[in-house]
């Protein structure tokens, strides 16, 4: 086996997150939580649920949780990441984007996600706690967005796909306090106003996703732009440039999100 070269980047680790999304006083609003000051991956930041798929998400026995009227078309090849997402979210944030197996659709009361949280804290398989709690993740509400890689130049790396769906109805968040520490509802502009006062730490890719959506006015408007673009969305990795203006980080053009090209100064990678 050829060996790795002293030099080479590090192998990104497959991610993913859940963006959701609700209509608000004053249009479009976006879930985030702030992440734990003691963490090693982006302390204190404002971040969208998520984190790394586990092998459990790989679980063939998933495909059956897609809901399709023609057999022959099977789930997205991102199914892996759709899983890896709603459990993430399930477990930093308390809400689980899910449907009854049986009857008509609707969210998981209070309890149930609160059984279901305490169950993949004691060990037990997500799929496995969904199916005795009567519940199937809502695949199929979501749509991907983009996909993001760390940069080559730092050690510790990802690849995340980046996920839009609607907020499940009745359901409020509860930060696990381990990860998570705080949760709010707030409008793309908000956010990015808060951190340029400096009273919010944005990671780059989250900073270029709301300025993303900072144009859309409601729900349906970001669900469209997601569905508008290319499927499955091809990797975004930001690459350091020297420019006569200074140092930036240029992502590809075409890729959906702009600026093209921002000061390295303004950009946090984690």
């Amino acid at each position: 086996m050829a060996e790795t070269p002293p030099d080479a980047p590090a192998p990104p680790h497959p991610a993913a997150t859940l963006i959701l999304l609700r209509d608000g006083v004053d249009g479009l609003e976006l879930l985030t939580i702030e992440r734990h000051a003691g963490l090693r991956f982006a302390p204190g930041a404002t971040v969208f649920p998520g984190g790394r798929l586990e092998a459990a998400d790989h679980d063939p026995a998933w495909r059956a949780s897609w809901p399709t009227a023609e057999p022959a078309v099977g789930p997205p090849a991102d199914l892996p990441h759709r899983v890896a997402a709603i459990r993430e979210c399930l477990e930093e944030c308390g809400i689980l984007l899910a449907q009854e197996r049986t009857g008509p659709a609707g969210p998981p009361g209070p309890s149930a996600v609160a059984a279901l949280r305490a169950a993949l804290a004691a060990g037990e398989g997500f799929g496995t706690a969904l199916a005795a709690a009567g519940f199937v993740p809502a695949l199929d509400r979501m749509a991907a967005l983009a996909r993001w890689m760390t940069p080559e130049t730092l050690p510790r790396r990802f690849d995340t796909l980046f996920f839009l769906a609607p907020a499940p109805p009745g359901q409020e968040p509860l930060c696990d306090g381990g990860e998570a520490v705080a949760a709010q509802w707030a409008s793309p502009r908000r956010l990015l106003a808060e951190a340029a006062a400096g009273r919010r730490r944005l990671v780059f890719a989250t900073r270029m996703t709301l300025l993303r959506l900072a144009g859309c006015a409601d729900v349906a408007d970001a669900m469209a732009c997601a569905a508008a673009g290319p499927q499955p969305p091809p990797p975004i990795l930001p690459v350091p440039v020297d420019t006569p203006a200074g140092p930036v980080f240029r992502i590809p053009a075409g890729c959906g999100f702009s600026p093209l090209e921002t000061p390295a100064e303004n950009v946090r990678l984690g």
